[in-house]
């Protein structure tokens, strides 16, 4: 198993796998804030594709967040996983959207400053994280991609769970994780450098990228 240097290096390796899509005209790379920034910033310079982030929070359940209900996103897109939101009330899905989103409003005015919402319509997403665990926030990720009107959605990460990716493929038009071992531990083994990224770091890439 290859273990990277730091998140500039897996993104190098990832972006050999991900070359069908140079010159794609519709392709849009997405970052998952904030680790998946570093790894789809040197993405999107190899296919000469726009850079931008996409921001997703994770609906949970009262008492027990762990579990996830659904997800939301920018313009406010919200996707329900139907079997688990039955269990609760409009007033409660509605309570918990609100906090979230509360979050997530926030984190959008950080990260978008002057930009432009977020339109997928007719593109090409790929969505880029630094690695998959659970693969929660991926498939999130994934579902409010659509919402945003998405043709095609691609989630790439240079290492993850074998059961993350397989729960992903069932969500994603095609998933890209070239390291998916049995005995996956977490996604932090497989880096010498696995920093928090901070705040600072992704807007600041951004503004170098726009």
């Amino acid at each position: 198993m290859t273990t990277f240097r730091d998140r500039g290096h897996a993104g190098r390796a990832l972006a050999d796998r991900l070359t069908a899509l140079v010159g794609e005209p519709d392709v849009i790379v997405l970052a998952l804030v904030r680790g998946g920034v570093p790894v789809a910033e040197v993405i999107a310079r190899r296919l000469e594709a726009p850079l931008d982030v996409i921001t997703v929070r994770k609906l949970g359940l009262p008492g027990a967040p762990e579990v996830a209900f659904g997800a939301i996103g920018p313009g406010g897109a919200q996707v329900l996983n139907e079997r688990i939101a039955s269990r609760l009330s409009p007033a409660e899905i509605a309570e918990v959207d609100r906090q979230e989103r509360a979050e997530l409003d926030r984190r959008e005015r950080l990260y978008r400053a002057d930009r432009p919402p977020l339109d997928l319509t007719d593109r090409t997403a790929l969505i880029v994280d630094d690695g998959l665990a659970t693969g929660a926030t991926a498939r999130a990720a994934v579902q409010v991609a659509r919402h945003l009107g998405a043709r095609r959605v691609v989630a790439a990460a240079p290492v993850g769970s074998q059961e993350a990716y397989e729960l992903l493929s069932a969500e994603a038009d095609e998933v890209v994780c070239p390291q998916h071992p049995a005995g996956f531990t977490a996604v932090s083994a497989y880096y010498d450098d696995f920093h928090e990224v901070s705040d600072d770091e992704v807007t600041a890439t951004l503004t170098a990228t726009a």
